[in-house]
């Protein structure tokens, strides 16, 4: 690989050469369950490999096997992930959830302690309050703006001994795009580090995907995704996938090739065609997103925007925002003058948008939180996350900006006649 190149200059070639397929400029789909082997000394060097027996020696390549544990397809996508990252490997997993809960129990054993920021997404706030704990998992949660210190007392106080075997972060978090330092979550990781074992960090980088945040590059040892979002970004596949160190992203696949939650062929080659336009999509829908966010800022019925583009100078969030993010991205949340009865109004009535959960689609979409997908966020945490009956998730697709900020104004509009009717 040319070292000098671009990711997006390497997403139609990396790790495939068409003259070993016919010519065939995009790689063929290998609808396979199996792969032979040349020999048994063949088949032996790669099950070693596969179950983590032993570390891939000088220039040697890990070969096909069962298409449970690799196969080309997604090979080649990862590869082509890492580079986004400059990470040394990635794995693909069958939905974002999957990537999660195979890449924290890769690490977290029962009567281990996992430390996490919140708010992160409906499904891994589930998971961590209420699946880990079945199997003797401790858990301590941090929110934004909370130093180090603050962090490690709590977690010595909690568990006494004992310290967290990993350190899980979402940033910008889901659904109020609040932002964690992680350099700094990076040092309280290794406090917490021993030399017999490594506190390992890993970081949600959905929000903002991998054009727009490097987490690796501040003390990250795992990049998590769920990509079905903007790496798959066109709403018709469910997808997961990490990104990091070798030997990281190796333990993860030996646990992921006995949960069977790796990525089909089909879906590998839909997430290869992505890979292909995600910098332009990104980059597009961020550039609509700070359009709206503008016309947001200022309108009546608005009473608060969550959005990366407009924290206040001088505050924490801005100072780490602009130290380890490359752009505001394309998610805006905003808390709407009223409650749950004026959020539904609004988002029953807006047309051009999909009324529909998940973002970074070339879709516009927008949802609820608090009743939809962080629904089962309990309601303490609902109110110290701001996750309000008020609050409105936006995720901005490839439309005209223009076209969304018109359906928006005819929603308010129509917030504003039925609140009028009401009071008449």
């Amino acid at each position: 690989m040319n070292k000098q190149m671009k990711p997006e200059s390497l997403m139609m070639s990396h790790a495939y050469d068409a003259h070993e397929h016919q010519g065939a400029v995009k790689c063929p789909i290998y609808q396979t369950s199996t792969f032979a082997f040349n020999n048994c000394e063949e088949g032996k060097a790669f099950f070693e490999l596969a179950y983590g027996l032993r570390e891939k020696e000088e220039g040697e390549e890990m070969g096909m096997i069962y298409s449970r544990l690799n196969h080309p397809n997604m090979d080649i996508l990862e590869k082509r992930l890492a580079l986004w990252d400059e990470a040394e490997a990635g794995a693909f997993f069958s939905s974002g959830m999957a990537a999660i809960s195979t890449t924290i129990l890769s690490f977290v054993k029962p009567g281990d302690v996992l430390l996490f920021s919140s708010p992160v997404y409906g499904g891994t706030d589930h998971f961590i309050h209420h699946v880990l704990p079945q199997f003797n998992i401790g858990v301590v949660g941090f929110v934004k703006g909370e130093k180090e210190d603050v962090i490690i007392e709590r977690v010595e106080k909690a568990y006494p001994g004992k310290k967290p075997s990993m350190v899980y972060v979402e940033t910008p978090g889901n659904p109020t795009n609040s932002i964690i330092d992680i350099e700094m979550v990076s040092r309280v990781a290794r406090y917490f580090s021993t030399e017999e074992k490594k506190c390992v960090l890993a970081v949600d980088n959905t929000f903002l995907g991998p054009v727009f945040q490097h987490p690796l590059q501040f003390g990250a040892d795992l990049v998590v995704y769920s990509a079905t979002k903007f790496i798959g970004g066109h709403s018709d596949v469910i997808a997961g996938a990490i990104t990091g160190a070798a030997e990281f992203v190796g333990q993860v696949k030996v646990m992921r090739t006995f949960f069977g939650s790796q990525l089909d062929p089909n879906s590998s080659w839909l997430l290869q065609r992505s890979l292909e336009t995600i910098k332009v999509r990104m980059e597009a829908q961020a550039k609509s997103a700070k359009v709206i966010a503008e016309y947001l800022k200022d309108h009546p019925m608005v009473d608060k925007i969550h959005y990366l583009g407009m924290l206040d100078e001088g505050s924490d969030m801005k100072k780490v925002f602009d130290k380890q993010c490359l752009s505001a991205g394309s998610m805006i949340a905003f808390d709407i003058v009223g409650g749950e009865k004026e959020a539904f109004i609004f988002l029953n009535n807006l047309k051009l948008f999909k009324l529909a959960v998940s973002l970074g689609s070339t879709e516009s979409l927008a949802e609820h939180p608090a009743t939809m997908t962080h629904v089962d966020v309990s309601p303490e945490d609902r109110v110290k996350l701001g996750i309000s009956p008020s609050l409105v998730r936006l995720s901005i697709g490839l439309e005209d900006p223009q076209d969304l900020i018109e359906q928006i104004r005819n929603a308010f509009e129509v917030v504003t006649k039925a609140n009028s009717s009401a009071i008449c």
